[in-house]
C-alpha cells in the first residue's frame, strides 16, 4: 500500500512544492524550500525504486500509473541529476544574487518551474498510459521553456521561442503517433479506456495492425526524437543549452533528453512484437544514432562557445545511446549504462562551464583559458568531465562505449561500427584540443583566483569519483538493475549481458 503512495508522491510532491516555494519572502528561503522539496521527492523516489527492483513493478490509479525496472532505472537517474543540480543551483544563484543579476521575481519563477519540470518528467516515467506520457512530455516543454530565459536577454528569448516552436512541432508528430498506436489497438479487449495502456498493448501486440504500428513508430521517432535532440531534429538544442542558466542546461542535457528517448524506447518491444520481431524499428534507431554521432562530431570541431560545444556533445552521446538501443541484445544493456554515465558527466561539465563562466564573464573558450589557475576545483572538474566525455580510460563512458562497440561487432553492424569510431575519433581530437588550453592556457590578468566552497567541492568530487569507479568495477546490484531494465526492452538482453560481462568486461 505504501508503495502506491510513494508512486503518487514522486509526481505530486514536487508539483506542490513548485506552487508553495515561490510564496517565500526571500530568495534564500525560496531556494531552500525548493531544495527541501527535491530532497523529499528523492527520498520517496529511491524507496520506491528499491521496492521495484526487489519486489517487482508498482502500479496505481487502475494501472494508469506504473513503475517497472525500466522506468525505475530512469527515475533513479532523474533524481540523481535533480539532486546534484539543485545543490549546485544554491551556489550558482547565490553568486548571481550577490552580483545583482537576479531579482526576487526571477528566483520565484525559477523555483516554481524547476519543481514543475521535475514533476512533469516524473509523470512521463511513471505513466503506463501512453497518452498521459505524451502529456508529460508536452508539460516539460512548456515548463522548461521559461527556465531558458530566467535571465532575460534578446538571445535567451530567441532561444526560448525556437525551443518552443521546434519541440512543439515534434510533440505534435508524437501525438499523431500516439493516435495511430491507439487506432491499431481498437481490436483489443478492454475498450478504449485501456487501448493505450502500455502493458495492455504489449500483451496483445500480436493482435495489433503492423502497418499502423510502423506508421506510429515513424511519427513517434521523429516527434520524441526532436525533443531528445537527435539529428537532424536537433537545431533547438545548441541555442537553448547555451542561453539557459547552468543548472537548467544541466537538467536539459543530464536528463530531459533522456526522458524523450525513453518514450521512444517504450514503444520498441510493442512494435517488435507487432511486426514479428523483424528488427525494423531497431534498424531505424541505429540509423538515427549513427547520423547523430556524425552530426555532433562535425559541429563540435568548429565551436568557440563552451556551452554550445557541450550541447553538440549531447547530440553525439544521445546518438551513441540510440545506436546501442538499435543494436539490441547487449547493446541495450550498454545503452542504459551509458545513459547513467553521460548524465553524471554532462551534469558536471555544465556545472563547471557555468561556474567558470560567472568568473570569466563569458563562455568563449578563448577567454576561459587557464581555468585551473582561477579555480583549481572547477578547472579539474571541467577538464575531468571533458576527458570522460571523449572516452578516455578508465572513465565509465569509455567502458560503456566499448560495450556498444562490442555489441556492434557481435551484431555484424560493421558500417555502424566504423562510422561510430570515425565520429568518436573526430570528437576526441576536437575536444582534447580545446580541453588542454582551457586547463593550462594563459589566463587573463583581469580574472583573480577564487576559492571554492565545500558544497562546490562536493558536487565536483562525487560524480568524478563515481565515473572513475564505474569504469573500473561494476557492482553486482547495479548490473542486476540494468539487466532488469534491459529485459523489458528485449527479454534476451540479460542472458547476453551476463555472459559477456562474466567474460571480463566490467
Amino acid at each position: 500500500m505504501f508503495r502506491q503512495e510513494w508512486l503518487w508522491a514522486v509526481f505530486c510532491l514536487p508539483a506542490a512544492v513548485g506552487l508553495l516555494a515561490p510564496m517565500c519572502p526571500r530568495p534564500r528561503a525560496i531556494l531552500g524550500a525548493m531544495l527541501a522539496g527535491v530532497f523529499a521527492t528523492a527520498f520517496c523516489g529511491f524507496r520506491l525504486i528499491g521496492a521495484v527492483f526487489m519486489k517487482g513493478p508498482v502500479s496505481a490509479a487502475s494501472e494508469w500509473l506504473r513503475l517497472d525496472a525500466l522506468s525505475a532505472w530512469h527515475l533513479a537517474i532523474l533524481l540523481i541529476v535533480f539532486l546534484m543540480s539543485s545543490l549546485y543551483a544554491w551556489v550558482y544563484f547565490e553568486e548571481e544574487r550577490r552580483a545583482g543579476r537576479l531579482s526576487l521575481k526571477s528566483v520565484r519563477l525559477f523555483a516554481g518551474l524547476w519543481c514543475g519540470a521535475l514533476s512533469a518528467m516524473a509523470l512521463v516515467l511513471i505513466s503506463n498510459n501512453l497518452a498521459i506520457m505524451w502529456v508529460g512530455i508536452e508539460a516539460t516543454t512548456l515548463l522548461t521553456a521559461f527556465l531558458i530565459c530566467v535571465h532575460v536577454t534578446r538571445e535567451s528569448l530567441e532561444a526560448m521561442w525556437k525551443y518552443i516552436l521546434i519541440c512543439s512541432i515534434g510533440v505534435a508528430f508524437a501525438f499523431m503517433g500516439t493516435l495511430l498506436a491507439a487506432a491499431s489497438a481498437q481490436g483489443l479487449e478492454g475498450g478504449t479506456r485501456q487501448a493505450l495502456l502500455w502493458t495492455r498493448l504489449l500483451e496483445g501486440a500480436a493482435q495489433l495492425d503492423p502497418r499502423l504500428m510502423k506508421a506510429a513508430f515513424l511519427f513517434l521517432l521523429v516527434g520524441y526524437g526532436t525533443k531528445a535532440g537527435l539529428a537532424p531534429m536537433h537545431s533547438w538544442l545548441p541555442d537553448a543549452h547555451s542561453q539557459a542558466p547552468a543548472p537548467v542546461s544541466a537538467i536539459f542535457s543530464g536528463f530531459m533528453l533522456n526522458t524523450a528517448l525513453y518514450c521512444i524506447i517504450r514503444y520498441v518491444p510493442v512494435v517488435e512484437a507487432a511486426t514479428g520481431g523483424s528488427g525494423w524499428c531497431l534498424r531505424l534507431l541505429a540509423g538515427f544514432g549513427v547520423f547523430s554521432i556524425l552530426v555532433g562530431a562535425a559541429f563540435i570541431v568548429f565551436q568557440k562557445d563552451l556551452k554550445r560545444l557541450l550541447a553538440y556533445c549531447s547530440v553525439e552521446h544521445l546518438g551513441i545511446i540510440t545506436l546501442g538501443f538499435g543494436l539490441g541484445g547487449f547493446g541495450i544493456f550498454a545503452a542504459l549504462f551509458h545513459t547513467l554515465n553521460h548524465s553524471l558527466c554532462k551534469t558536471l561539465s555544465f556545472f563547471a562551464a557555468g561556474r567558470l563562466g560567472q568568473w570569466f564573464g563569458s563562455h568563449d573558450m578563448e577567454k576561459m583559458k587557464g581555468s585551473c589557475r582561477v579555480s583549481r576545483v572547477w578547472g579539474v572538474g571541467l577538464f575531468g568531465s571533458l576527458l570522460a566525455l571523449i572516452g578516455v580510460a578508465p572513465f565509465a563512458l569509455f567502458m560503456s562505449e566499448l560495450q556498444i562497440l562490442k555489441a556492434a561487432l557481435d551484431h555484424g553492424a560493421i558500417v555502424s561500427l566504423v562510422l561510430f569510431l570515425a565520429g568518436a575519433g573526430v570528437v576526441f581530437i576536437g575536444m582534447l584540443a580545446r580541453a588542454i588550453p582551457l586547463m593550462w592556457g594563459k589566463t587573463s590578468d583581469a580574472v583573480s583566483p577564487v576559492r571554492a566552497q565545500f558544497l562546490e567541492r562536493l558536487v565536483v568530487a562525487v560524480p568524478l569519483i563515481v565515473l572513475l569507479a564505474l569504469g573500473l568495477w561494476m557492482p553486482l546490484p547495479l548490473r542486476a538493475a540494468i539487466e532488469a531494465a534491459a529485459r523489458i526492452v528485449d527479454p534476451g538482453t540479460a542472458a547476453v549481458s551476463s555472459a559477456l560481462l562474466a567474460g571480463g568486461a566490467p
